[in-house]
């Protein structure tokens, strides 16, 4: 048996940070602007811009969207999955439900741009629905609840991440005033979008009209796809998109779209007290023998060699499944038992409620579909959260309504009519006379936590450096899918006032699976709370058990809304570097009590 290497014990620097995703390089570039000697230990490789996506080689489908080129891969890490307790959990053996990043930026990188604000009402949801319906409208072994911070505290932050990503949009609510062509629906805004919206096409055009003439109120989605040149307050400057359809699942070679690579990457590593480690992977959070300080982190590098880093603090950055995975094998935090409802890391995992109609449209009606972005679209918030009257329907949560634009790829872009032969020459002429007339109106809809619905460890897998995996436990509950099937139904309105001949809806059905692609919004875990009897983290994203440990990203939220999270993970890394800067860094080692 081959004797194992000695672990390294590296100098002790102020700050590490594992991951080098958003979250990752927000708190690097201020804490290091903030004058602390910070090293961020990331698991994949290096990439740039120039050197990763350069215009040659970012627009090739068949190398990320179908090989899947900037994705972790289930050899690196993989969770096992069940829909509930009562099954056996089996390991994900290829991505397909969800698609971590691999690599610098993350998930940030390949993500489509949506950049929402949650509504004011979310960040209060289990008071506010019982305090205008009653505590019987809160479904059986639902455990949502309210979180420690409120969207007035946050606004800043909001407000800040969106100048850094140059969002593009059209406020609805400038301090209290609604605002002509924006959302009416959305919490007060402190100042404008950074950028005007993108240009709508002919799909949102007639999105627009329809939604109107029901009633609804659309306006145009916040979108991370730059609408035009603009510098951000780091000094980087975003280049005006291109519409070439090459967002979700790509780096963007033009400039254009908000992540880590375009917006903070640039700016970070001209400081000289940062550093960045690539291929190398954290194994564990160490802590003081008593488990109540971290004291920094261990690592394997990319020759398998092990490594101990010391730091002052210990910033987990990493993907929300990954972050609650590295408190587990570290041993910090009461794990989440459903049985006795105990223990809090790993409760509350939520995911995302998705479904809607696609409308088919006669020859001349001409989409143009090819010449779309990850953030073009028009929006209805008439459905989400509490936006409307949930008396009677015996359910909470709600979905926006989306009509986007984001490609037509020619790889991956073969749609038929309804019925139409599933192969042959006939499935290539419904192909022909489909592909540039159809439209789909889709909902991203939220997704409650429920007391069987959580992660924890595997028995029985482990990784290659034998650990235990993650396991996932999870299932779509009669709350959400009746929420789902009450705003598609919406959808289906909308594409027959478009103008649709035919009409096909699908709605969101259980179990889930992990084969199709649905979203990457995994959320939960190491929820943020008032008390520690709630959650894993204070209302500051400290640790409640050990206070130098401070962990980010949608792994805070107890439960998820009817948006994209990255707009709220930004704003909650600003809301945390202000906590740390002002208050932490003064009194290093302390529990940061609410004023």
């Amino acid at each position: 048996m081959e004797r194992k290497a000695r672990m390294s014990r590296l100098p002790k620097k102020d700050v590490v940070i594992v991951g080098l995703g958003w979250t990752g390089s927000i708190m690097a570039h201020e804490l290091a602007m903030a004058g602390l000697d910070v090293v961020a230990i990331e698991r994949g490789p290096w990439r740039d811009t120039a050197a990763d996506y350069n215009i040659g080689t970012a627009p090739d489908e068949l190398r990320y969207a179908v090989r899947q080129d900037i994705f972790l891969r289930p050899a690196q890490d993989t969770q096992t999955a069940r829909n509930s307790p009562d099954q056996m959990a089996l390991p994900i053996r290829k991505y397909g439900s969800y698609l971590p990043g691999n690599g610098v930026g993350g998930a940030g990188v390949h993500w489509n741009g949506h950049t929402w604000r949650f509504f004011p009402s979310d960040f209060r949801l289990r008071s506010h629905y019982v305090e205008r319906y009653g505590a019987g409208i809160i479904p059986e072994d639902c455990t949502v609840q309210d979180w420690p911070v409120s969207y007035d505290e946050l606004e800043p932050h909001y407000d800040f991440f969106e100048k850094v990503n140059g969002t593009s949009g059209k406020a609805g609510n400038l301090k209290g005033a609604i605002q002509p062509g924006g959302n009416p629906f959305e919490g007060w805004r402190s100042d404008e979008y950074p950028t005007r919206p993108l240009s709508p096409n002919l799909a949102q055009t007639m999105f627009q009209k329809a939604a109107t003439d029901l009633g609804m109120h659309p306006f145009p989605l916040p979108s991370g796809n730059i609408s035009e040149a603009y510098t951000n307050p780091y000094g980087v400057r975003l280049a005006p998109c291109t519409y070439c359809g090459f967002c979700e699942w790509f780096g963007c070679a033009n400039y254009s779209k908000a992540s880590p690579l375009t917006c903070v990457m640039p700016a970070l590593v001209r400081q000289p007290n940062f550093e960045a480690r690539t291929l190398c992977e954290v194994t564990r959070v160490n802590t003081t023998p008593d488990g109540k300080m971290a004291t920094g982190v261990t690592y394997v590098d990319a020759d398998g060699r092990e490594w101990e880093q010391p730091a002052d603090l210990v910033l987990l950055c990493a993907y929300a499944l990954f972050n609650v995975r590295l408190l587990m094998v570290s041993k910090i935090g009461a794990q989440y038992d459903p049985a006795s409802n105990t223990g809090t890391l790993g409760r509350n995992y939520a995911y995302q409620t998705n479904a809607g109609s696609v409308g088919y449209f006669s020859k001349d009606t001409n989409f143009n579909s090819f010449a779309g972005a990850g953030s073009l679209g028009m929006m209805a918030d008439d459905y989400n959260g509490d936006n409307f009257d949930h008396t009677g329907l015996s359910f909470i949560g709600g979905a926006n309504i989306n009509c986007t634009t984001t490609n037509a790829r020619p790889i991956r872009t073969h749609p038929t009519q309804p019925g139409a032969p599933k192969w042959g020459s006939a499935w290539k002429r419904s192909m022909v006379d489909t592909v540039n007339h159809y439209q789909s109106v889709g909902t991203q809809g939220s997704s409650m936590a429920y007391r069987d619905c959580y992660l924890d460890l595997d028995p029985t897998y482990t990784d290659r450096l034998g650990r235990p995996l993650m396991r996932m436990t999870f299932d779509f509950k009669e709350n959400d899918l009746k929420m789902s099937r009450h705003v598609v139904d919406k959808t289906a309105e909308i594409v027959r006032a478009m103008g649709a001949e035919k009409v096909t809806t699908s709605y969101k059905k259980g179990p889930w699976s992990v084969v199709p692609y649905q979203t990457t919004h995994n959320t939960g875990g190491a929820v943020m709370s008032s008390t520690p009897r709630d959650g894993v983290v204070n209302r500051y994203t400290q640790h409640w058990d050990v206070p130098n440990l401070f962990v980010a990203g949608a792994c805070l939220f107890p439960q998820n809304a009817g948006y994209n999270p990255t707009g709220t993970v930004g704003a909650l890394t600003y809301w945390a570097l202000e906590a740390i800067k002002n208050h932490y860094l003064k009194n290093p080692g302390e529990a940061l009590v609410q004023a």
